[in-house]
């Protein structure tokens, strides 16, 4: 869309400019330096086609350094013109051209992103038409027109960025979204996962507990607590889980330990392999834990990833005696260190 925007307003400013130009060379008075004149012509095209065409690093903003010629070649356009003609010829029709041609370059500087370059080359344009015709006179003669396409120009320019400007960032949100979408997807996909994965292991038991009304050996009783653990960690568990985590949960509720797990969204904003060296370390935690009661808890925090705390006695939460284990794991693995 940019490159068929500029391509038309290129059109535009090469068609006023060869517009301008024909109406220069449609003589009514011989000039007393016709030579002089058709310089200024040259010199008027040779600038506005240039300004227009001029490529940069930077795509559509116009070199600095073109600019300064711009405004030079504002001052010398006109003299040029006025020197080529007598004084009472100088309202002619064809004479007075370059008011609207300077006009229209102004009008190209603030397009190609040069708004100052463009002011200042109209500024020129008032001060010498003023000069040779007349303030009056020259706003008569077009003028006014020159300075309403450069007021235009500046307006549609400011209008244009802001419009640019909102279409990336709605681009940007529509994109936002549609990532936070799929990431809800594949996390919708894996709590399905982790819930037939937990239903395969720890359903046969379940069941067989349902059918017999709770009158269960010993050993049945054990492997019904285990699979309710392992339901429970695979529901609320989330992302803190892998083969080791669970064989390491395991074996801490073997030896007779709670344990509790409670996933917040602390792993959500890492990648991958950082979730894998979290998970192996928390297994290595929970392999040489030692506490009755075990609370794994990953909380939306800006440093800590993953909390394990271990409980030795029975005395409350705020009893800090009764905390046999504290490990916390960092978000980064630089903090690991």
């Amino acid at each position: 869309m940019n490159r068929s925007v500029r391509g038309v307003a290129t059109a535009l400013a090469v068609g006023f400019a060869i517009y301008f130009a024909a109406r220069a060379i449609w003589w009514t008075v011989q000039p007393i330096a016709p030579l002089l004149m058709v310089a200024a012509i040259l010199l008027y095209l040779a600038i506005v086609v240039t300004t227009v065409l001029i490529e940069t690093p930077d795509g559509l903003r116009m070199p600095l350094w073109w600019g300064v010629i711009a405004v030079a070649a504002s001052l010398a356009i006109p003299f040029m013109v006025n020197a080529s003609l007598m004084p009472l010829h100088r309202t002619a029709p064809f004479a007075t051209w370059y008011i609207g041609a300077i006009g229209v370059l102004s009008v190209t500087c603030i397009v190609r992103r040069r708004p100052v370059i463009g002011w200042v080359v109209l500024a020129a344009l008032v001060i010498s038409s003023s000069a040779y015709l007349g303030l009056f006179v020259a706003l008569e003669l077009g003028l006014v027109g020159s300075i309403m396409w450069a007021v235009v120009a500046q307006l549609l320019v400011l209008f244009w960025d802001r419009a640019v400007h909102d279409t990336e960032h709605l681009a940007g949100i529509q994109r936002a979204v549609s990532s936070w979408h799929a990431i809800q997807l594949v996390r919708q996909r894996e709590r399905r996962l982790r819930v037939q994965y937990a239903l395969a292991s720890a359903g046969p038991v379940l069941a067989r507990t349902v059918a017999a009304h709770g009158r269960l050996t010993d050993e049945e009783r054990q492997d019904a607590r285990m699979a309710e653990g392992r339901l429970r960690d695979e529901l609320r568990g989330a992302s803190l889980l892998n083969d080791a985590v669970r064989g390491a949960i395991r074996e801490v509720r073997l030896r007779g330990s709670a344990v509790t797990v409670f996933d917040e969204g602390g792993l959500d904003e890492l990648d991958e392999e950082r979730r894998d060296q979290i998970r192996d370390e928390l297994a290595d935690v929970l392999a040489s834990a030692d506490a009755e009661r075990i609370i794994i808890r990953a909380a939306r925090d800006a440093h800590a990833a993953v909390t394990v705390v271990g409980r030795t006695g029975a005395g409350d939460s705020s009893d800090e005696d009764a905390v046999g284990l504290w490990h916390v794991i960092p978000r980064e693995a630089d903090a690991a260190k």
